[in-house]
């Protein structure tokens, strides 16, 4: 029998898809190669734009509220059963697992159930890829999965140096161009390129040994980065995620997919690979059809949530290839302030009346006319047959995953805290919530 591929899972913290790959002008050259080489999903999306959840998902293979991440993991959220972790499935068919740097589903790495836990001097870029290259050039004797979560490109940003010059920084989408918000995205693409500097050390730890062709490397993110309008949000700026993934299965050449696809969909898409089969608690759909040619699409719609960033925000969306549908349940007429990172641009919003802006329970976009998601048209007669439609997609998908939101309660474990919906920062004081 073939020996399985070994599994080097590289991830970032809030980097969206803004890399080289998907058209911008920062430098990544590792993260551009490493999709030159391999598959690159240019319509990828986690399954909620909040950090643990998102990474929660794709490890278990479930939507947050099935797997019990609501919130963040140092806040006291937790997996119902972390023997639904990836890891687990994949020990049963003779991997040995570890991990190193971030991973952001437990408070203890230990409690995840990996074999090891590579010491790294921080959780930095540099200092993870280290620690994950050592590994490397020692492998284990049989098939491998490697965690490597990488802080960048987190908050708090280094600063810019010489090779970020705000000047010529482009803002995001949903911000004015300021100096402040110009040296603000500076910061972050001098993070993004020690990001692309970490991932690079670990693919040159693989190939040099000679492993391409014997490893499965996935990179991606949790969520969109952390600018007012994009982290924790439901729209494509906060669900949009780059996902690369290079090695045995037909990952090669350069490919470009377009299918939609959902974080959820990795965990059965290995299962498939491996040859063994998936789980019956997962949810997403393997990839391979698309991957083989078999298919243009495995779904026809992704599906995304929040429940609780720094605050209390529960939200539902599902997205289509004409439609984006976000829900709100909460009864709020006005922002969640302590859920977007204190930064620049969120000062700007602040001192422009933010604050006070109203936010609606329902929000409707046409993703053809409107790719940035800024004219909400759930309102609008000539949307009626769209808007229909698009709250009968999310109400089945409640329905049928369960989603306790429907009855508008959501389990808490004990000893999970976060902040008031009415605080401006979330650094502010944190209360319990059981």
């Amino acid at each position: 029998m073939t020996r399985p591929p070994n599994i080097v899972y590289l991830h970032s913290h809030d980097t969206g898809r803004y890399v080289r790959p998907f058209g911008h002008d920062v430098p990544t050259p590792n993260i551009q190669a490493l999709a030159e080489d391999g598959m690159l999903c240019r319509q990828a999306y986690s399954a909620a734009p909040t950090c643990s959840p998102s990474r929660a998902a794709l490890l278990t293979g479930q939507y947050p509220h099935t797997n019990g991440m609501l919130g963040l993991a140092h806040r006291g959220f937790a997996l119902y059963d972390y023997g639904r972790h990836l890891v687990h499935t994949l020990r049963t068919a003779g991997y040995y697992s570890a991990a190193v740097g971030v991973q952001h589903i437990a408070r203890r790495t230990v409690r995840v159930g990996y074999d090891a836990t590579l010491a790294a001097a921080s959780r930095c870029a540099r200092d993870v890829a280290s620690a994950a290259a050592a590994f490397l050039t020692q492998p284990p004797d049989r098939p491998f999965f490697l965690s490597v979560g990488f802080w960048e490109t987190h908050r708090e940003f280094p600063p810019p140096g010489a090779a970020a010059d705000p000047r010529y920084c482009l803002p995001p989408p949903t911000l004015p161009d300021t100096p402040a918000i110009r040296c603000d995205v500076a910061a972050f693409n001098a993070s993004l390129r020690a990001l692309d500097e970490g991932v690079g050390e670990v693919l040159r730890a693989i190939d040099g040994r000679g492993g391409a062709g014997e490893t499965l490397v996935i990179f991606t993110t949790d969520h969109g980065p952390p600018f007012p309008g994009m982290k924790c949000t439901l729209t494509d700026h906060g669900i949009g995620v780059t996902l690369v993934l290079r090695g045995p299965g037909g990952f090669t050449g350069g490919r470009v997919c377009d299918a939609l696809v959902s974080h959820i969909d990795l965990f059965p898409t290995l299962c498939e690979l491996l040859g063994i089969s998936a789980p019956g608690w997962v949810q997403g759909t393997s990839l391979l059809p698309v991957v083989r040619g078999d298919a243009d699409e495995v779904r026809d719609q992704v599906v995304a949530e929040i429940n609780y960033h720094a605050a209390y925000e529960p939200q539902r969306a599902v997205r289509t290839r004409r439609y984006k549908y976000i829900r709100r349940f909460d009864g709020r007429s006005t922002p969640v302030l302590a859920n977007t990172d204190d930064s620049p641009g969120k000062d700007l919003w602040l001192a422009s009346g933010w604050r006070d802006r109203p936010v609606t329970a329902e929000q409707l976009y046409d993703l053809v006319f409107d790719p940035g998601e800024a004219c909400n048209v759930a309102e609008s007669p000539v949307y009626a047959a769209a808007l229909l439609e698009m709250r009968a997609r999310l109400e089945r998908w409640m329905t049928e995953t369960d989603d306790p939101l429907r009855t508008g309660h959501l389990p808490v474990p004990a000893g999970a805290v976060a902040n008031d919906p009415d605080q401006v920062s979330p650094r502010g004081p944190v209360r319990p919530l059981s």
